[in-house]
């Protein structure tokens, strides 16, 4: 009867807390989003409240109309009686037509000469239109119309003149739900440097060849401002362990972890733990968490791909914000004598500025047998060297280094091909398995 009457009140408090979290399909108010501009010409970390400002081009406009809506929402600018506003786009579905693009009746642009007077609107007379509330697709029809040259393009050129107008009179703003992927697509176009030149595909490779799964206890030497750390807690989805360990008497930043948009019951499981205290015989009082730069969390960080594009917008916001919690608590005693007696199950380490094996010959100890890891780094030498030393050591097996590889591609009618720009280099990771020295 005891026992059922525990289980009956650790339900009701599930559900209370379940009916507390907010729909991670929806942006609430205090929430992290990934603002995509114009198809990926600006990506932009923000975090939503009723006074955020988002800046395009030279005027601000209020994040606002994005609270409640979920995430995929398409916004475009439009003008009111108050001003430009984001407006949401609802889908529109569209009859499909079967154009050929070949067949275009052989009509090409060798006969056009861009000398600046194909165009009969002026400047004057279009910022009239937006004065007189003209909303942006009406500014691209009349620029159509207006145009001399428009009926003289073939197909994709016209294309091209209707998306280059619509991005200058008709920005569109796409909605994106920040989580591992595209976090990591995020920040490596602009600035691979804050996530140690990650990839995509190669932090996939380190969440598989770790083999973190549900009811884990992963182990972390994450240097890369906390993607690897979030990642891995995303997929763990509130069960086991994440701990970030350390040399030295501070841990490394993971402020990227606020990105996620995790609930408590997630964020309770991410700890960070120092080397000695996980390998020492007694083990430290635990203190209180003494994470900072709460401020650089209500920050909207740009993160421009384009060369025109400023990096330097950040939100006007109000005083009063929902305060991003702060990511990574000090493991408790019994968790880490816990991992003392048993070893974590897994181990995952990216540490760009550090040397591998310097690191691995103190982290590994501190793993289960049999428990796989992977390191990443950027170049090959550093983990060759490792992995030859684990060698030498008999300190595991099954050790490879992988290289990732990744193409995409450009999928439209009648122009498949791959991207005209692409990343030829994602790192390399290096996996094996733990063993029994002795």
């Amino acid at each position: 009867m005891e026992h059922s009457k525990e289980d009956q009140a650790k339900s009701e408090d599930q559900k209370i807390n379940k009916a507390q979290d907010p729909n991670p399909r929806f942006a609430s108010e205090g929430c992290s989003v990934l603002l995509d501009v114009n198809d990926g010409d600006r990506l932009v970390f923000a975090r939503l409240s009723g006074g955020a400002i988002f800046k395009i081009g030279n005027t601000n406009y209020s994040l606002k109309p994005l609270i409640g809506a979920p995430f995929g929402s398409l916004f475009q600018v439009e003008t009111g009686e108050d001003g430009s506003f984001l407006s949401r786009i609802l889908p529109v579905k569209k009859e499909s037509t079967s154009v050929n693009v070949v067949d275009d009746d052989a009509r090409d642009n060798r006969e056009l000469i861009d000398d600046n007077e194909s165009q009969n609107l002026t400047c004057e007379e279009i910022e009239a239109m937006r004065r007189e509330g003209a909303k942006g697709d009406e500014i691209i029809e009349a620029l159509i119309a207006n145009s001399k040259t428009f009926d003289k393009k073939f197909q994709l050129s016209q294309e091209k003149y209707k998306l280059k107008k619509q991005k200058k009179y008709a920005p569109k703003v796409l909605l994106r739900r920040p989580f591992a992927r595209s976090i990591c697509e995020a920040y490596f176009k602009k600035y691979p440097a804050r996530i140690g030149f990650i990839r995509v595909d190669a932090l996939s490779l380190l969440l598989t060849m770790a083999n973190v799964t549900a009811y884990s206890d992963v182990l972390v030497v994450d240097m890369v401002g906390g993607l690897v750390t979030g990642a891995v807690a995303e997929r763990l989805g509130g069960t086991g362990y994440v701990c970030n360990t350390y040399k030295g008497d501070s841990p490394s930043s993971v402020d990227m972890v606020k990105m996620f948009n995790f609930t408590d019951k997630i964020r309770e499981r991410i700890v960070h733990s120092s080397i000695n205290e996980l390998s020492s015989a007694k083990t430290a009082p635990p203190e209180e968490n003494n994470q900072q730069d709460s401020s650089a969390s209500d920050m909207v960080e740009d993160v421009s791909v384009t060369a025109e594009a400023r990096v330097d917008d950040i939100a006007v916001r109000e005083s009063k914000i929902t305060k991003a919690p702060q990511p990574g608590a000090k493991a408790s005693k019994e968790a880490v004598e816990m991992w003392k007696e048993n070893g974590f199950s897994s181990l995952i380490m990216a540490a760009q500025d550090q040397d591998p094996w310097t690191l691995a010959k103190d982290v590994l100890p501190l793993l289960s047998y049999s428990a796989p890891f992977a390191i990443y780094h950027q170049y090959l030498q550093p983990l060759a060297t490792c992995m030859h030393n684990l060698q030498q050591g008999k300190m595991a097996i099954n050790l490879q280094i992988t290289e990732p590889w990744l193409r995409e591609y450009q999928v439209l009618p009648s122009r498949t091909h791959p991207h005209m720009q692409m990343s030829s280099f994602g790192g390399y990771v290096l996996s094996g398995i733990r063993i029994s020295t002795t």
